[in-house]
């Protein structure tokens, strides 16, 4: 493999957005990606219900800073605009009376309040929960369903410092098959893993399954589930503050495990938030039939979604098979006809759903984003701001990195 300015390891929304604004500064470089496919957790297939179902992210957050949004449009994407207000609660089997669904509307308000306001030695989302005396299901929106871990391993500041990501909008075609049509004029060099990254020389030099590449620098936009996995060696190690930042961004996990229901839609309108609240935390929310389409996409996430992946597919498709009975009755068993799962907790070259801080570890983004030696610098949604855990997020990432790296190699060009 021949020598470049800069290597980028993974070629998701981070590594593609990197390799662009690369090209347009004039810095040659080569994009290395583990997997047979662009778009990383962005994925769009139709394999399973014969229409495009999205794997990974599906919801365009942050509409009016999302670079993807206008794109979408460009595109002639169909987009429908979703609130994600919840508009059906089950306890169990029993349906919330109307007074418990404005109660829980309350909750939603107050624990928000709570979090704005909080100012107390424990910086675990759980103990504010509890001192907010706030109802479970506003715990499971800020907790599973949305930073894909349990409050108990949440950060209030890292949950704070996220931005507000309305206005939201889901897409018919494909929220990864925009990704994928957006990336394809990036080369990539794919089914590539790279190995090992030594940084004991002037620059790098990156080893994968298919050669050595030297550089000047490399820009690591891989997942900190692969990091913390040490799926890639550093020679020197890195930095010992760089290394736990690493590993207190842990990976949370939010799995989807849509069903095909035909022939009903059980009094549910297209697009209506559905919470199953369960006991042990084995809460399950749905996105009913988006687009009309015969789906409900089933959400479980934090701890249970590590247990339901574990558990398999067949599992998976059975637990929300019988939550839909437990609300709908017997006739749901019938509607019925085929069922999926994700597994990104499974997928090696991503181990996870998005990275999430642990309690007072807020601070490791910033540690993480720093570049080491000025040779190793990182990228992603775990390094995204206010818009962390989302594709937009990753690819202003990326963009902002290799900005930075452009205007690196220029100055050293410069005093060469």
């Amino acid at each position: 493999m021949s020598d470049v300015d800069v290597v980028i390891v993974g070629a998701g929304c981070a590594g593609l957005a990197a390799a662009k604004r690369l090209r347009e500064a004039g810095v040659s470089f080569r994009v290395l990606e583990a997997m047979d496919r662009i778009g990383g957790r962005a994925w769009t297939t139709s394999a399973d219900f014969g229409v495009p179902f999205d794997i990974g992210c599906a919801w365009l957050h942050a509409a009016d800073r999302n670079p993807f949004y206008p794109e979408a449009q460009a595109a002639g994407w169909t987009l429908q605009y979703h609130d994600m207000g919840l508009d059906h609660l089950w306890f169990g089997k029993r349906r919330a009376t109307p007074e418990q669904m404005a109660a829980e509307r309350r909750a939603e308000v107050e624990l928000a309040a709570c979090i704005e306001r909080h100012k107390g030695e424990s910086d675990r989302l759980s103990t504010l929960v509890e001192a907010c005396h706030s109802l479970r299901v506003s715990a499971t929106f800020a907790g599973p369903m949305d930073f894909g871990a349990d409050d108990d391993e949440i950060s209030v500041t890292d949950y704070r410092s996220a931005a507000e990501l309305d206005p939201n909008y889901f897409t018919k075609e494909g929220y990864g098959a925009l990704i994928h049509r957006w990336g394809a004029d990036v080369p990539v060099t794919l089914s590539t893993p790279v190995k090992r990254i030594r940084w004991d020389g002037p620059g790098v030099e990156v080893e994968s399954s298919k050669g050595t590449i030297r550089a000047k620098a490399v820009i690591v936009t891989v997942s900190t589930g692969v990091l913390a996995f040490e799926d890639i060696a550093f020679t020197p190690d890195l930095p010992e503050g760089h290394q736990e930042a690493i590993h207190d961004l842990p990976m949370g996990l939010l799995t989807k495990i849509p069903v095909q229901v035909e022939g009903t839609r059980l009094g549910l309108k297209p697009f209506d938030d559905v919470l199953i609240e369960r006991n042990a935390r084995h809460d399950l929310y749905f996105l009913a039939f988006p687009f009309d389409l015969d789906l409900m996409v089933g959400f479980v996430g934090g701890d249970f979604a590590w247990e339901m992946e574990a558990a398999g597919r067949a599992a998976a498709v059975d637990f929300v098979t019988d939550r839909l009975v437990d609300c709908f009755g017997s006739q749901a068993r019938k509607a019925v006809r085929r069922g999926a799962m994700t597994n990104w907790g499974g997928e090696r070259h991503v181990r996870g759903g998005y990275a999430a801080a642990r309690p007072g570890k807020a601070h490791a983004r910033d540690v993480l984003g720093q570049p080491v030696a000025e040779r190793i610098w990182f990228a992603g949604e775990a390094l995204a701001g206010g818009l962390k855990q989302t594709a937009a997020g990753a690819r202003l990432s990326g963009d902002a990195v290799a900005g930075r790296v452009s205007s690196w190699l220029a100055h050293q060009n410069d005093g060469a």
